[in-house]
């Protein structure tokens, strides 16, 4: 049974009892034994059970930010839905209120007019609620679809990507290093190297899952 196995962090890919191709299109379980179609990309060596190790593209229509997005947008939608319902529903006897009529104690009306009153109240109450979960909905939706445009290592495009901001971390370094004018505060200049060291890990890994293999 062919399964993902984490390689690096948000980094996934396969492992096989047999040998495939690069461009063969294989299954892989998930822990919850969902079938994903995938991509075989490069042979990354072997595990200690005689194991095959691929890096893969998922072949989904989704990625799993793309779902995210979807899922607390519809969800947002809904809560947009029972606000209006309930607001619509809070303009009971709008008519009659608009008046502003005193609530005539003792008389027969009192206890309708109280009732409508506190109706109307809590219908607002609740829209209130459906907006607020709305609006969080809404803001995690928006998170998502920022996640699903980054470029990460499980992207084949991230070794162009990360080859692209090591070229221009490494010419940020070397201006502040041969420039200490430039610095704005003291640690300038140790933050710049720890930026080159971090993408050259991430192009070290870019090249092993996506690089031509020679």
């Amino acid at each position: 049974m062919n399964k993902f196995k984490k390689y690096c962090p948000n980094v996934w890919i396969a492992e096989c009892e047999e040998e495939y191709e690069k461009g063969d299109i294989i299954e892989l379980t998930t822990k919850y034994n969902k079938e994903v179609e995938c991509e075989v990309y490069n042979f990354l060596g072997k595990t200690s059970t005689e194991k095959y190790l691929y890096s893969i593209v998922r072949l989904e229509d989704e990625s799993y930010a793309e779902r995210k997005a979807r899922k607390y947008n519809n969800a947002s939608a809904k809560n947009i839905a029972k606000r209006d319902e309930k607001f619509n529903q809070a303009q009971e006897g709008r008519d009659f209120l608009v008046l502003a009529e005193p609530i005539k104690v003792g008389h027969h009306s009192e206890r309708g007019h109280r009732a409508l009153l506190e109706r109307n109240e809590n219908r607002m109450r609740k829209a209130f609620e459906f907006e607020d979960r709305a609006k969080e909905q809404q803001r995690k939706a928006q998170y998502w679809e920022a996640k699903a445009k980054e470029i990460t290592l499980a992207m084949p495009e991230s070794l162009e990507y990360f080859e692209y901001e090591l070229e221009k971390a490494q010419q940020h370094h070397k201006e502040l290093k041969d420039n200490p004018e430039k610095r704005q505060h003291s640690y300038d200049l140790t933050y710049a190297k720890k930026a080159v060291n971090e993408l050259k890990k991430k192009v070290e890994i870019a090249k092993m899952l996506w690089g031509e293999n020679e």
